[in-house]
């Protein structure tokens, strides 16, 4: 059952908790991939990471497993969330963990994985940002031509830097964006994309519809059945609420490209899995055990005394921090064969 549309009214310029309801749509009864009434609740939470007002549910769906925010948050709460507000708070320490999922290391080995497939002749990057896939990705393809995507105008700037040849601001599912690009490209790339966008399933369309027959689609994305989720809960770092809107298991996504007419090639949860969550997760707890932070939002700074220990805090324990992220690089090998670990990456080509 398709997602309910959003919003599209303008957005704010700061979220404040009265504006709850304006920023949200009407709470779901039922699955948004597969309808079933089915429906569990995984957490509650607020804003882990940014501290912005409000407060946020995941559910689950007890047939398909498809989790997601519920209710979810309207165009216009996206980019109230996703804006960054100046004198916002920093995490320095969660902030570096998510960035894993963007390293270089990362990209290569994404990239590394379509050398099978041989030398595309075009190649584009969904949900591009800065182009860094792109452009580590042209250290094992230098002859292919990398365009980017991302709704946000960072990748007119990655064009400027040459890290892509063209640069589209908006997204996929855009008819005025996909039209003019449809069986274009031999490859397709959406990393860490589809978590954040309201509806999953049309972006797997829109991929499919860009695409040469017999070309190939790339996606990384988290998995909602990882032990880690259930073990850490609201401290998991991969929910990101309220940013991410959807997590889909390995089985609903490939059902859907097949069901499509594609064949997928592989899903893989070795090269996939990114090492932070005890690491992630100490560090949501350690900056939410202290006293809380100055925000633009606050009514009322906190006393400068509680800003001061709060930092002097946050440095001492960064070494506990780091030792867990010593142990997540210590169980990886374990954990990537296994149910605990956090991502996939799934690689399928469409019919000729």
């Amino acid at each position: 059952m398709p997602a309910h549309p959003a919003s599209s009214a303008a957005p704010s310029a700061a979220p404040a908790p009265q504006a709850t309801a304006r920023v949200h749509e009407p709470r779901r009864e039922d699955c948004p991939w597969c309808g079933s009434a089915r429906l569990r609740n995984r957490l509650r939470t607020g804003d882990l990471r940014q501290y912005k007002p409000g407060g946020f549910t995941v559910d689950a769906c007890r047939d398909c497993g498809h989790t997601f925010q519920n209710p979810r948050l309207t165009a216009e709460g996206l980019a109230l969330y996703h804006r960054t507000a100046r004198g916002a708070p920093k995490d320095p320490a969660s902030d570096g963990l998510l960035a894993l999922r963007g390293s270089r290391g990362r990209h290569r080995s994404a990239a590394r994985a379509m050398r099978r497939f041989g030398e595309p002749e075009s190649w584009l990057d969904v949900g591009t940002g800065h182009a860094r896939f792109p452009a580590t990705a042209r250290e094992f393809f230098p002859y292919t031509a990398f365009d980017g995507l991302d709704p946000s105008p960072r990748v007119v700037r990655a064009r400027s830097a040459d890290r892509v040849e063209e640069a589209h601001v908006g997204r996929l599912t855009d008819p005025r964006i996909a039209a003019p690009l449809r069986d274009r490209y031999d490859v397709v790339s959406m990393l860490h994309h589809l978590e954040g966008t309201p509806d999953p399933r049309a972006e797997l369309r829109a991929a499919l519809g860009v695409l040469r027959p017999g070309g190939h689609l790339l996606v990384e994305t988290l998995d909602p059945r990882s032990v880690f989720a259930a073990l850490l809960g609201r401290w998991w770092l991969a929910y990101d609420q309220p940013r991410h809107l959807h997590l889909m298991p390995p089985r609903n996504l490939r059902a859907e490209l097949e069901a499509a007419g594609c064949t997928v090639v592989t899903v893989d949860h070795r090269s996939a899995h990114v090492p932070h969550d005890l690491s992630g997760a100490l560090a949501l707890t350690l900056s939410h055990a202290l006293p809380a932070p100055d925000t633009p939002w606050r009514a009322i700074p906190p006393p400068a005394v509680h800003r001061h220990a709060r930092e002097a805090l946050l440095r001492a324990g960064m070494p506990l921090v780091a030792l867990a992220a010593l142990a997540d690089h210590l169980v990886a090998p374990v954990a990537r064969r296994t149910r605990f670990a956090n991502a996939y990456r799934l690689i399928a080509r469409k019919a000729a």
